[in-house]
């Protein structure tokens, strides 16, 4: 269990580099189209049909995100202004989030109703912690681990919805000519593709929990019954 939980933090750590780098890479490499991230971003909800998202510029590094209640379609200073391929991916993924929003794109709406749920288990899980080193664990380790499942489905929900936005976000970026083909596309795809990998390193850090917790019950519980 040990060594599951050290490789599940090791490709945390890798996920977030793999970001990083690529980031800072190819948020150097400007697109030849000469789009901005919220020129395309624009773009890219007017050919939807989207008109009741706005766009807005946020100070900050990589805070980039689509906010389903208040339709607003948040870009850092760098994605908003910038020209880079990088910018350009993050802000078409963004965009991919409120075209699933528009076309109530059901993994989305699980995750959209899950929010309240997943918060409250996340900041109980520290708590329970603090209180595993006071209270046995046959009474600690249950909550724990129904905290962790809560976490870890909410994280497996989330998987199809950012792989389902990249999706869209490499096509329309390619078919609109915002991103050339070739050397600009494989680089926007790049850093793409190192963002998802981070959400499969949640997943498999709240599975890892959910495990850690959920392990020692069951076995315990067939030790009793021998």
């Amino acid at each position: 269990m040990l060594l599951i939980i050290l490789l599940t933090f090791a490709l945390s750590l890798y996920a977030q580099w793999k970001v990083g780098s690529n980031y800072r890479r190819y948020s150097q490499v400007p697109a030849s189209s000469g789009y901005t991230g919220a020129q395309i971003a624009q773009r890219i909800l007017d050919l939807n049909d989207i008109r009741d998202v706005s766009i807005h510029a946020s100070p900050g590094h990589l805070i980039d995100h689509y906010d389903p209640s208040n339709r607003r379609l948040v870009l850092s200073d760098e994605n908003f202004y910038g020209n880079s391929v990088a910018a350009l991916g993050i802000s078409a993924h963004e965009c991919g989030h409120a075209i699933q929003h528009a076309k109530a794109y059901a993994p989305l709406q699980w995750r959209m109703a899950a929010v309240g749920i997943t918060t409250m288990a996340g900041n109980l899980i520290p708590i329970l912690a603090i209180g595993s080193w006071f209270l046995a664990p046959k009474v600690v380790f249950p909550l724990l681990a129904a905290a962790f499942g809560i976490v870890m489905l909410f994280q497996l929900v989330t998987l199809p919805v950012e792989f389902d936005a990249t999706a869209r976000a490499k096509k329309v970026l390619a078919t609109t000519g915002a991103v050339a083909h070739g050397a600009e596309y494989s680089a926007m795809s790049r850093v793409l593709d190192a963002a998802a990998l981070t959400y499969v390193a949640a997943f498999l850090s709240a599975l890892a929990g959910f495990l850690q917790y959920l392990l020692p019950l069951l076995m315990g519980g067939r030790q009793d019954e021998e």
